[in-house]
């Protein structure tokens, strides 16, 4: 059984493709897709070919009807300038005007979630005493287990929550009380650009599909209404679907993994939505850099069958298997383990840049990579065994556990791969850096005076993450 297949990801579009194979060999085996948004009809064609419709020996789709109640979606009548402030305004209208019943307001990222929780706050405090109180609750992938549960808790008495949401809210979760939402009509979708070998994070319209969806958020319990911050011109010109992930993602590691799965032809398996050539062709190029595939695009013995087995991405597994060669095995599995989580490790994320005393202990000025080596010296040292440390360093305990045992499972692969895991004597940072380039030497990229990075490679000019000490460091030389 496959959940959740509407969300188009490369791992469950992969997974529909192997299953397919599978039952070409095995026809008795049964596969469900299960989804509360799915084009069921794609699917059924996709498994059982055109005709489907007809055949219901080889597929059949099963409809469930829960009880929905109606929603009336109101438009703006003309585009707003600036959708942020428009949303918290529509907040206070529908607090003034609308009985009662929770909101859910949908934003694109942390960062606006962030600062329209605060604002509605602010002026929340200014309402006049008598009047329910407004309460807002942020809710995305950063937060800690807590505070993602603060969402789900009943309002106190006299009132109104209102949710400040990602598009997790969208059809991941289903929260009670919601009557009222308010969509912005936008949402952040991370791409690959083949061109550059770049992966962006951008502001993007949202689907039809998408917005109906949050729209069904509101009918969940009783008839509801749905804000959209858009025109219905807007609306009616939005796509039908989010493009599928694995047509704007890195195919790199999706091609060692099915190679390792004895697929061999990546090119011309079964995909639901074929990836573009284009992406297709970096992907192959990164690879065969790396020593990953060889000229006939085999994977190579024993660096890319390695490679395709280590749960990371395909220049880490390059810089993971490089490091004996280095010295630097212990310090690299903790660099690893690290990244793996992609920042997740900060407690209140969004104030990063506000609590640099807590990092600047951490800190060095070769980069993030030895900064996440010295955050898990120091936990694995002081914090492992002691929550309320990792509270004083403004990180979480969970994440950083979670990092242990990543590395404890990458450890585990390399042993497996008979290599040599001896202790050695620390690694100098020279050597640090050399493995690291190993892998990521098609990241490589020139600092300029302004604090901007120019890549070796195109010389397309790159800007250091909100999340990166580079862009700290800078962003203090410009004061």
């Amino acid at each position: 059984m496959v959940d959740e297949a509407h969300e188009r990801s490369v791992s469950t579009d992969v997974l529909l493709g192997v299953l397919k194979k599978i039952r070409k060999r095995r026809p008795e085996l049964r596969i469900v897709v299960s989804s509360a948004t799915l084009k069921a009809e794609d699917y059924m064609q996709f498994f059982a070919g055109q005709g489907a419709a007809e055949d219901n020996e080889t597929a059949r789709i099963i409809t469930l009807d829960g009880k929905m109640y109606p929603v009336d979606c109101l438009y703006l009548e003309s585009p707003a300038e600036d959708y942020v402030e428009r949303a918290i305004k529509t907040v206070f209208d529908i607090h003034a005007t609308e009985p009662e019943g929770d909101i859910l307001l949908f934003l694109t990222g942390r960062e606006e979630i962030v600062s329209v929780t605060q604002q509605i706050s602010e002026q929340a405090a200014l309402l006049p005493q008598k009047a329910q109180a407004l309460l807002p609750v942020p809710l995305y992938a950063g937060l800690t287990a807590d505070q993602q549960l603060s969402a789900f808790e009943p309002a106190p008495e006299n009132t109104r929550k209102v949710i400040v949401s990602t598009n997790v809210a969208e059809a991941s979760v289903t929260i009670e009380g919601i009557v009222y939402v308010v969509d912005c009509g936008f949402s952040k979708l991370r791409a690959y650009d083949p061109s550059t070998g770049i992966e962006k994070l951008t502001t993007v319209p949202i689907s039809k599909a998408s917005a109906t969806q949050r729209a069904g958020r509101a009918g969940r319990t009783r008839p509801g209404k749905c804000f959209r911050l858009y025109t219905e011109q807007s609306f009616l010109s939005l796509p039908q679907e989010t493009t599928p992930e694995i047509q704007r993602a890195n195919l790199a590691p999706i091609i060692l993994q099915l190679k390792s799965l004895g697929i061999d032809n990546v090119v011309r398996f079964d995909y639901i939505s074929s990836p573009p050539s284009e992406i297709f062709v970096r992907a192959f190029q990164l690879l065969s850099s790396l020593g990953a595939i060889d000229d006939y695009a085999k994977l190579t013995k024993p660096l890319g069958i390695q490679m395709a087995e280590l749960p990371v991405n395909p220049m880490m597994a390059k810089v993971l298997l490089s490091s004996t060669k280095f010295g630097c095995l212990d310090e690299i599995l903790s660099i690893a383990a690290m990244t793996t989580l992609q920042d997740s490790i900060w407690f209140n994320q969004d104030e990063k840049r506000g609590i640099s005393p807590s990092i600047r202990q951490f800190a060095v000025e070769e980069g993030d990579h030895l900064t996440y080596l010295n955050i898990y010296q120091a936990f694995v040292t002081k914090g492992r065994k002691e929550a309320k440390w990792c509270m004083d360093q403004s990180l979480i305990h969970k994440s950083m556990m979670k990092a242990v045992s990543i590395r404890v499972q990458l450890e585990n692969h390399l042993k497996r791969f008979g290599i040599d895991m001896a202790r050695r004597q620390a690694a100098t940072t020279e050597q640090i850096q050399r493995c690291l380039t190993t892998g990521f030497f098609a990241h490589a990229a020139k600092m300029q005076p302004d604090g901007t990075f120019r890549s070796i490679t195109g010389g397309i000019t790159l800007h250091a993450h909100p999340s990166s000490l580079m862009f700290v460091s800078f962003s203090l030389l410009r004061l």
